[in-house]
């Protein structure tokens, strides 16, 4: 799983582990090598407010311990960047239960939302489990058309759906309680990408969000915000207002494979205070992996 995690985050980390292999390779540790560190880790979207913290904490163990091996150096802060990205990143536990469990998943359109709800489902298939799809954004032209011709590739696994400009909250609605009829393992709801105005858009997903929790009682487990990395700092922009419609519990951060500023995982997960849960490094169904904050950042710097 490293190994393909590094070929994912080749862009990135072509970037990132060249120019610091670079600077650890240097004789000294002084304020021009935390200058030029501070200037890599900010090229990769790491951002401003997580670099400075990083590179102060740093700088206070390195001093601390009178630490002046550059082995020794880079060490630690791989395990600064770790503590960063680690907490609450575990995945999906199945507890006995009659329940399904119902994910619904977030994002603005062209992020990759319906792909990772389809790469999720096939890795839940692998798994065993039943699954069905709720064709929740009925706003956008070709969304319910896409997620069909998923389902239909993918076994063990169904869709509700309702025609084109129908009521988002009334799909989601049906879908649990189908999934609860039918003795369904896991529920995953699509759900609207845009609509007129921003206010719209968290009405609708409040809207969801509650009719989800009476067509089940503590519903929905799990509230994935799909990001896609190549759009930078928007990310996080798009993750706040998301945040005012519901308690979203993860993030998944897609195509980090055609981007050499994956560092935005860090600069996100900072700034929001939700953890990670999947990333995607690639088109295949198979490139969807749950994440790991220590293979992640072992990724980039080595």
């Amino acid at each position: 799983m490293l190994e393909n995690l590094k070929k994912g985050l080749f862009k990135t980390r072509a970037s990132l582990k060249n120019r610091l292999d670079m600077l650890f390779g240097k004789k000294e540790i002084d304020e021009e090598f935390y200058e030029e560190l501070e200037e890599i880790l900010l090229s990769a979207d790491v951002g401003v407010e997580t670099t400075l913290n990083i590179i102060n904490s740093l700088q206070k163990r390195l001093k601390e311990e009178k630490i002046r091996d550059l082995i020794m150096a880079k060490e630690i802060l791989k395990n600064l960047m770790v503590e960063k990205l680690r907490g609450g990143e575990q995945t999906f536990s199945f507890s006995p239960s009659d329940s399904p469990l119902v994910i619904l998943v977030l994002g603005v359109n062209g992020v990759g939302k319906t792909t990772t709800i389809a790469k999720m489902a096939y890795h839940f298939n692998q798994q065993g489990k039943k699954v069905l799809l709720a064709a929740g954004d009925t706003f956008r032209a070709a969304a319910i058309e896409q997620l069909e011709e998923w389902t239909s590739n993918l076994p063990h696994t169904g869709l509700i759906k309702h025609q084109s400009g129908g009521d988002p909250s009334a799909v989601i609605f049906d879908a649990v309680k189908a999934a609860e009829a039918r003795g369904i393992d896991v529920l995953i709801c699509d759900t609207a990408g845009r609509l007129h105005t921003k206010k719209n858009l968290v009405e609708e997903m409040s809207k969801i969000y509650r009719v989800c929790g009476k067509a089940l009682e503590g519903a929905p487990d799990e509230i994935l915000l799909v990001l896609d990395a190549t759009t930078g700092q928007n990310s996080i922009a798009q993750a706040k207002y998301f945040q005012e419609a519901m308690p979203v519990s993860g993030l998944v951060l897609t195509k980090l494979d055609g981007t050499a500023r994956g560092g935005i995982i860090f600069a996100v997960k900072e700034i929001t205070g939700i953890p990670v849960k999947l990333i995607g490094t690639g088109e295949k169904l198979e490139d969807l992996q749950p994440f790991q904050a220590e293979d992640y950042v072992e990724a980039l710097l080595y």
